[in-house]
């Protein structure tokens, strides 16, 4: 991804669980599990804040699926 379209929905989908401060539950290709709430997003990666307040740096290419936590 190159640019960042603010209009895709998925975008629009992201930015609102930062707005909202919503726990999301994102599953990575590599089959791990990572839960926390998302700091911030750009074109290339997304960056999740756990329970422990440790920062995680996401690449989007990582992400087999993103939901609200349960």
């Amino acid at each position: 991804m190159s640019d960042f379209n603010t209009g895709l929905p998925s975008i629009r989908q992201i930015q609102s669980s930062i707005k909202d401060k919503r726990e999301v539950e994102l599953k990575l290709v590599t089959n791990d599990l990572l839960m926390g709430k998302i700091l911030w997003q750009d074109s290339n990666c997304i960056c999740l804040v756990d329970e422990n307040e440790q920062q995680i740096l996401i690449w989007r290419r990582a992400i087999a699926y993103l939901k609200p936590k349960a």
